[in-house]
This record gives structure tokens, sequence and C-alpha cells, in this order.
């Protein structure tokens, strides 16, 4: 049911006014009448954010015939000893967003995909300027790139907590939709911890209808304070534009491979030494757990791994890593990959009934991480692709 204009006017107002964005709003308009508005924040976070255009070099096509003989002398094609086709190159450039999270060191987080197999990498400052982007270093697990710029008088966004999200939160996402320069959009939190959708190695998205579209990747996800909260990823797009369904890798993921790729150039992912899988109906059943209690069910535990010297066993239900919860398998390899090799966790598990908490260190991984193969089961026959822009993931119905 709709709410009448004014009833919905006067509860968007205490609702914004709840969120503690006081000082982000102006008090009254010219009538004399409080007005919420986004404006005051937007102009604190909006220079942070940046179009990235990205430049390959590429072979053309190269059509055989022209390296026949015959064809050259029936099209009276100069027939000299040797000759080959000359291969053309083309430039490409593509378009997308990052944000600048620290102004001083001139670091700039993206998408993977925005920047993949680029030869140079440009970023665009809202005041007009343009400069060069080193590359400093890649997570494609995580779908995540950090770049360095060297530039003056240049703003940040300040990190917030991803983990304090809840269902129902304010969100404004700010990108470079389709070329078209800086947009911003506004939406909420529609879910949080969607995994299983078969795009990046680690999925723990947060869900938006905050309209994304081609070019938004790589770009912010705010909260009503002008607090980084995600990056801005994919979309499910039947018709190739917003639906209202995105998804933003949670800030405190990204931030953590961010944190290893400036310190060590690379990401470092490490295991606890478990295989897990999803708690069912028929588990929930058989081990008698309470409605609402999720966690992920410990099927194996690997001799001389970090589990085994904590003292897991097989059995036991993981509910959370470091108090975040682990509902699925995907969160739950989630919550281990934005731990450092060497880091002590603390894990809550299930056993017997009884909750208990059991500290592990997390242990070296010897196996790389692929995405998922196998989409959603929502998903099953959908045809996952690039979309033409060539900066946006898909789905294409």
């Amino acid at each position: 049911m709709r709410l009448p204009s004014a009833l919905g006017f006067s509860l968007l107002i205490a609702i914004l006014a709840s969120t503690n964005t006081h000082s982000a709003l102006p008090n009254y308009d010219s009538q004399g009448e409080p007005v919420p508005s986004l404006a005051p924040m937007l102009k604190q976070v909006n220079p942070a954010v940046v179009n990235i255009s990205t430049f390959s070099t590429r072979q053309a096509n190269i059509n055989p015939l022209l390296n026949d003989p015959f064809f050259r002398r029936f099209f009276n094609i100069p027939n000299q000893r040797g000759y080959r086709q000359q291969v053309p190159t083309k430039r490409q450039q593509s378009a997308g967003s990052g944000v600048i999270v620290d102004a001083d060191e001139g670091v700039v987080i993206t998408n993977y995909h925005v920047i993949k197999g680029s030869d140079e990498v440009q970023v665009s400052l809202i005041d007009g300027r343009s400069v060069e982007a080193e590359i400093t270093g890649i997570d494609p697990d995580l779908d995540i790139a950090i770049l360095k710029i060297d530039a003056d008088d240049i703003s940040e966004v300040p990190l917030a907590d991803s983990s304090n999200l809840e269902v129902g939160d304010f969100v404004v996402a700010i990108g470079n939709p389709f070329g078209l320069g800086q947009t911003v959009t506004t939406g909420i939190v529609s879910a949080l911890g969607r995994t299983g959708l078969g795009i990046e190695g680690y999925e723990d998205f947060i869900q938006t209808d905050a309209s994304i579209n081609p070019g938004n990747s790589g770009g912010a996800l705010v909260n009503l304070r002008g607090e980084l909260v995600g990056i801005n990823t994919a979309i499910i797009a039947p018709s190739g534009g917003n639906v209202g369904i995105g998804f933003a890798i949670p800030i405190n993921m990204a931030d953590a491979s961010m944190e290893q790729i400036l310190k060590s150039g690379e990401v470092r992912r490490g295991q606890l030494g478990v295989e897990i899988q999803n708690i069912t109906s028929d588990l929930r059943d058989e081990f008698d757990l309470e409605n609402g209690l999720l966690g992920v069910l410990v099927t194996t535990v690997e001799e001389n791994s970090p589990a085994k010297s904590a003292g897991i066993i097989p059995g036991d239900i993981i509910l959370s890593i470091d108090d975040e919860p682990t509902q699925s398998g995907g969160q739950f390899r989630s919550r281990v990959a934005s731990k450092e090799v060497g880091d002590t966790v603390t894990v809550k598990i299930l056993r017997d009934g009884k909750a208990r908490d059991v500290d592990a260190k997390i242990g070296e991984s010897h196996a790389m991480v692929a995405a998922n193969s196998e989409l959603h089961n929502l998903l099953v026959g959908a045809h996952f692709e690039n979309n033409p822009m060539g900066t946006e993931w898909s789905y294409q119905l």
C-alpha cells in the first residue's frame, strides 16, 4: 500500500534523523520546513570517487585470404617475395569507477575486472584532472585491484565497519554508469551475505536496490554518514541494465585484501583445514537445532591442520568466526579468507547442543581458490557473461 505523500515525507525525515545524520542535513528550506538532503554528505564524498579508463593493445583479426598468393594476384595485390599481411593493432578503452581511500598515498580501490588486461590505466578526478595510475596489486579471487596515483589536493572516503550493516539501512551508490560521468543513486541494503552466485572465488555480497549499471563497477557504496561500506561489483541484469538487484563487496573484505597488497604486493589466504557443508532441513532435525540457528557442519578435519590443533572435530557446527556469523559455506570461506596467515581467530562451535569458543591459528592454504563453476540454483539455465561494456558482470536470462 502506498503511503500518502505527506505521511511518506514525514516518515523519511524521521528515518533519516534516526541515523545520526543531523550534521549532514539542512534544517529548513526557504519556507521554513525541514527538508532532508544528501547533498552536504555528497559534497564530501563525490571528489573521492573517480572514473577509470583503461587502454589495451590487441591484434586485429587477420584475413587469411590476404596471405594467399592466388588471392592477391586475382585482386591485383602486389605479390612480393616473403609478403605477409601486416597485423594492425587497436587501442581499446573501457570505463569503470574507483574510490580514493588514502589521499596521502594516492591509493585507489576498484574491481579487478575493470583493469584486467590493460596496458594503461587513467584515473579522472571530479575536477577534470586525469592522471596515470600504477597497478599496485590485484586480488582476482575477490575481484579487487589497488591502484596508486600521484596527485595533490585529493579527497578520500573513510571506511565503515561493514559488519554493522543491517538489512534496511539506507545506502548511496556513486559511480560512472555507461561512461556518462559521476552519478549518484540511492536505495537500501536489500540483503546481506549473498553467496553461491558463481561470480567470484569468495562471495559475501551486500545486495542493494540502489541503481547500479555498467560502468559502476569499482564505485562506492556509502552509508548516510558518507562512509564506504562496499565496492559495487555486479548486477543481475536480464535486459542489460539495472533491475534493482546489485551486489557490492563488503569493505571489510576489500580492506583486508588491500592491506596485504599494500604491505607485501600480494594476497596470501589461509585455511583452517576443514571440509564443511551447509545445514539442510534434514541435518537440522538430526542435530535438533533451534529454529533460526544457522551455521556450517564440519564433515572432515584434516590431519596436522589448525582446526585439528584447536580441537574441532567432525560433527561440530561452526556458528561464527571472530563473532562474524558463518551461515553458509560461502560465508565461512569468506570469513577465513579475510584473515592473514598466522592470525589467531575465535571459532564458535556447537557440539552436543552446547556452544563453545575455541581459538585457532590460520594456516597457509595449499590450493588456489577458483570461482564456483556452478551458479546459484535459482539461476540454473542462465547464461553468465561480461556485458557489452566490458566493465560489469550480468546475468542474461
